[in-house]
């Protein structure tokens, strides 16, 4: 008997390229033996509700989009009681998921990788009654991808990050926090933070530190501490981009959990989307909790 497969996927994600490729994808996973349901979605949140109320007797889910799409059905696969693994056929702006786990950017060579691949369990954060992916982020530059139009992102790319981050330079500001990990206790005012299981975000390769491990059961920290002088925000950047350039203001720390506490409600991003406002966060790593398809090399 054929194994069936759940394929969720984003029409307009990335270029839209998923619509010259789909039926060649498709075409992988039949020859593969796979019975395949296909289902495109159609708003924000659609994938959680597709994978909660559809994953039963498949044995695979598929889904191709951004990390946004990819975030979504994590999050409704992790809502449910039994789970199966995920497939990823990359076509969003970004994808530093897909590029830590090797995952082709090539749609065919990613398809293939879902069907002959093996099995990886790695880790997942959750945030509060939420789960994330690969980062949880505050701050400075970080509403950038979600708001952020999807046309935009599909011409520009990038450099729809950047344009868009540069506007927000003028009106920098910062955030007082309590921020609790391993019986450390940091307080003070924080431009950003950035709670990671990736090796690169943004597409920015290498800023979530080295010897990242994504089953290892721990996230990469980075934390922004508010410069007494502005012009030392420059500084800050040079160091960011720069692992060279050492900044007094920015803390960097391996940690399972910790709880992010602000006098004000606090926005956050998970994985790129809108993740809310909250007082109060507590962020744990689930250690290998999930199963995704990587190559098998």
């Amino acid at each position: 008997m054929s194994e069936k497969m759940l394929f969720i996927y984003n029409p307009r994600a990335g270029k839209a390229q998923i619509r010259s490729n789909l039926l060649d994808i498709i075409d992988i996973f039949v020859k593969a033996g796979y019975e395949v349901t296909a289902y495109p979605t159609q708003a924000a949140g659609d994938a959680v509700k597709a994978v909660r109320e559809r994953h039963a007797g498949y044995d695979l889910v598929v889904c191709s989009g951004g990390d946004g799409t990819l975030d979504e059905v994590v999050s409704g696969m992790m809502r449910c009681d039994e789970t199966v693994p995920i497939g990823y056929v990359p076509a969003g702006s970004t994808n530093d998921f897909a590029n830590s786990l090797g995952i082709p950017k090539n749609m065919i060579a990613a398809a293939d990788v879902v069907v002959n691949g093996r099995d990886f369990a790695c880790d997942i954060g959750s945030f509060n009654h939420d789960s994330f992916i690969y980062v949880a982020a505050f701050g400075l530059f970080t509403d950038v991808s979600y708001e952020t139009k999807q046309d935009i992102k599909n011409v520009l790319g990038h450099a729809a990050y950047l344009l868009e981050g540069v506007k927000r330079l003028p009106a920098v500001r910062s955030y007082a926090l309590k921020i609790t990990h391993d019986e450390e206790v940091l307080e003070g005012e924080f431009l950003y933070g950035m709670i990671t299981n990736s090796y690169s975000v943004g597409g920015f390769r290498g800023i979530t530190g080295k010897d990242v491990l994504l089953d290892d059961g721990l996230f990469e920290v980075m934390l922004v501490r508010r410069p007494g002088n502005p012009l030392e925000i420059n500084n800050i950047i040079r160091a960011l981009v720069d692992k060279r350039v050492k900044s007094e203001h920015i803390y960097t720390f391996k940690t399972q959990r910790l709880i992010v506490e602000s006098e004000e409600p606090l926005s956050w991003t998970l994985d790129g989307e809108f993740g809310g406002e909250h007082t109060k966060a507590v962020i744990e790593n689930r250690r290998q909790v999930l199963r995704i398809r990587i190559p098998q090399n």
